[in-house]
């Protein structure tokens, strides 16, 4: 089953419609009771997290027709003796809301604006042929396993009929194509929260680089980040010699730089279809509040979580204000939300 929004190419915003509170996939797991083991709760999602059935949400390009696809995925599976594959059908049920798409944003100097990809997703079931249970760490390695078989054999299999069937002057390709594979037990659980970086995610740039040419401390900036990177000095020590390289630097130049940030092709339709499906969002970053908190106003994000830049009559003083947000604490952030 595909959900499909059409982009397009030559309108600026256009609505599509995502589903709401959909019992597809739970649905699609009630069909399947019969191949688990005996007794077992449908409803019990840690339950269902022991078993080694997974969710496979298959993305690519929609030159690429509806039977092209099932009949590829299927034809892995079929040389894979140990799964079942099941189509996720859509819940007719489920409501949906329109989601305007957004590709108006500015691109930074000499860049060239992405157009957005027209894509189809497939949604599948992989069930194990015996009913048994697999270790976690096992599973895990199986889920990659599997991402990585298929993702390459659709990409080889499709870039090859497509080359083989497309006209001469078509200009597209399916270097998109990809799978994603999770735990059912997860896919069923209610998702309502999500959490971003700001930095080369949200933005095109790194704010850190740009405060550095800026300021003219480029060089000095690099060389840190060349000793963190070697292992030298851990990312606390390095952020705070960075953050002692601004010192003097004027709000005037922190405003011209916000007013230079990019968002991401895609950025502003993602936060804004998340919003509309209900779902927290939530801007963690390693960066600064001054321009995460400029981003997040932008975008409608709800949260920002960022390294307060201290500043003093107009001017950064230079020092750290701690904790540091650093990989550890924006892990402890994403464990307080779950």
């Amino acid at each position: 089953m595909s959900i499909q929004g059409t982009i397009e190419p030559c309108q600026k915003n256009t609505s599509y419609s995502l589903p709401k509170d959909s019992k597809a996939w739970q649905q699609a797991v009630d069909s399947i009771a019969a191949l688990l083991p005996e007794d077992t709760n449908l409803q019990d999602f840690d339950a269902l997290q022991s078993l080694p059935v997974f969710a496979l949400i298959v993305v690519l390009p929609t030159q690429v027709s509806a039977l092209d696809i099932h009949q590829y995925v299927q034809s892995w599976v079929d040389e894979q003796p140990s799964w079942h594959l099941v189509t996720v059908a859509e819940d007719t049920d489920a409501s949906f809301v329109n989601i305007t798409v957004s590709d108006t944003e500015p691109t930074a100097a000499d860049a060239q604006r992405l157009p957005f990809t027209h894509t189809q997703v497939y949604r599948y079931l992989l069930v194990p042929v015996t009913d048994t249970l697999m270790h976690p760490g096992k599973k895990t390695a199986a889920a990659h396993i599997i991402d990585d078989q298929l993702t390459t054999r659709l990409r080889h299999d499709l870039t090859e009929e497509y080359n083989n069937t497309r006209s001469a002057d078509s200009t597209g390709n399916i270097n998109v194509v990809d799978c994603h594979i999770l735990s059912v037990g997860h896919m069923l659980r209610t998702h309502k929260l999500a959490c971003f970086d700001m930095d080369s995610t949200l933005i095109e740039q790194e704010v850190i680089v740009e405060l550095a040419k800026t300021a003219g401390i480029g060089e000095e900036v690099e060389a840190i980040t060349e000793a963190a990177m070697r292992g030298e000095i851990d990312f606390d020590e390095s952020f705070a010699q960075r953050v002692a390289l601004l010192k003097g630097t004027s709000t005037d130049v922190l405003d011209d730089i916000c007013s230079r940030l990019t968002l991401s092709t895609g950025a502003r339709t993602t936060i804004s279809a998340l919003k509309a499906l209900g779902y927290h969002t939530v801007l963690v970053s390693g960066g600064f509040t001054y321009f995460a908190r400029y981003i997040a106003e932008q975008l409608g994000i709800d949260e920002v979580h960022a390294n307060a830049l201290d500043i003093e009559e107009g001017e950064v003083t230079g020092h750290v204000q701690w904790p540091i947000v650093n990989g550890a604490k924006k892990s402890c952030y994403r464990r307080a939300y779950c």
